[in-house]
């Protein structure tokens, strides 16, 4: 059996879908993810997270407190409910039936994912000020990020690739709208530093995976 024909051949079927720096990157992300998971629970990130949340607090204002909730609102259930029945409905009409359906397992995925984890970690809320929005769940990760990131990456996604000559405007579009949310979290002192890194690499992981499994589909359609 020649070992390294075989690795290189389970290697490209692996990065088929999703071509093989898509992949590389994902592989440090989960290692990245792997290795903040456990300094958070050593407290190896605790000044880390405490100074970059008292230094974000140094530029409340009251304007930048109205935008930091209108971009977390952007990451809310409520709005995030609507945003996934709406695209579902145009994605539908449209006759994109097979991204229509991988949406609804993109964003299921990231809310089983969101809980579990939570759930799982139990992190306590970081609490240096009064917050100006309630939240009773954990900490670990931020589902903001997690959530956010794969589902308006997703859509970014789809939209890139049926219309790539616009490819920039829906990932930078995605992606300043996706940090943007995952900083109100720091602003308004819901979440660590580390949860919103982990939220994004849970979120980017999971991302890939959903991209991977739709591209996979329409290669065998």
């Amino acid at each position: 059996m020649n070992v390294p024909r075989t690795a290189l051949s389970i290697l490209r079927s692996v990065a088929a879908p999703i071509g093989l720096p898509a992949l590389v990157i994902c592989l440090l992300t989960l290692f990245g993810l792997a290795k903040l998971t456990e300094d958070v629970f050593e407290q190896e990130t605790h000044r880390f997270d405490v100074s970059v949340l008292l230094w974000t607090h140094h530029f409340a204002n009251g304007i930048a407190d109205h935008v930091a909730l209108g971009l977390t609102f952007l990451g809310n259930p409520v709005w995030v409910v609507f945003v996934i029945a709406l695209s579902f409905a145009l994605l539908w009409m449209a006759g994109w039936r097979s991204e229509a359906m991988m949406l609804l397992v993109a964003c299921a995925g990231a809310f089983a994912l969101d809980v579990g984890l939570k759930l799982s970690f139990r992190r306590e809320r970081p609490a240096l000020w009064p917050h100006l929005v309630s939240e009773t769940s954990y900490s670990y990760p931020s589902g903001h990020a997690l959530f956010s990131l794969a589902l308006y990456g997703f859509l970014a996604y789809i939209m890139a690739s049926r219309f790539p000559r616009l490819a920039w405007l829906w990932y930078g579009g995605a992606c300043v709208l996706v940090v943007g949310i995952g900083v109100s979290r720091l602003y308004l002192g819901v979440h660590w530093p580390s949860d919103v890194m982990a939220g994004f690499a849970v979120g980017l992981l999971w991302l890939v995976t959903c991209i991977a499994l739709l591209r996979s589909a329409d290669l065998a359609a």
